[in-house]
C-alpha cells in the first residue's frame, strides 16, 4: 500500500449483475404499470394519470423522467397550444414486451393455482 493510500477506505468492487440492472430500470411504485399500458399503445401524459388511480402528476413525470432516461419510453412533444406530449414505448422498451406478457400469463396461473 503506496503511503497516499494509508488511512483511505479501500474501494469496493461491484461487479455488472443483469438482474439488478434490470431492477433499477423497472423499480419504482408504477414503472412495471406505466411500461404495460404503454405496451399497448401511444398514450397522453393525462391519459396516462387516469390510467393510474392514485399516481399524482409529480410523481407520474419523475417516473416518467427516470424511464426516458434508460431510454425504455420515448416522449414526443408537440408544438401546439396547448402543449401535447405523447409517450410510447422505444425500441429498448418495446424489447421488454415479452417480459410484461410473461408475468400476465404468470398473474393468471398463480390466480388459478390459488383460488381456494
Amino acid at each position: 500500500m503506496e503511503q497516499s493510500d494509508v488511512g483511505q477506505p479501500q474501494e469496493e468492487v461491484k461487479e455488472w449483475c443483469p438482474f439488478m440492472e434490470t431492477k433499477d430500470i423497472i423499480s419504482g411504485k408504477w414503472k412495471m404499470v406505466i411500461l404495460w399500458h404503454l405496451s399497448r399503445k401511444t398514450i397522453r401524459f393525462n391519459e396516462l394519470q387516469r390510467l393510474l388511480p392514485g399516481i399524482s402528476k409529480g410523481i407520474l413525470t419523475r417516473q416518467l423522467r427516470e424511464l426516458e432516461a434508460a431510454q425504455m419510453i420515448h416522449r414526443e412533444v408537440y408544438k401546439v397550444v396547448p402543449p401535447k406530449v405523447e409517450y410510447s414505448l422505444s425500441s429498448v422498451g418495446k424489447s421488454f414486451i415479452p417480459i410484461l406478457d410473461s408475468m400476465t400469463e404468470w398473474g393468471k396461473e398463480y390466480k388459478e393455482l390459488t383460488k381456494s
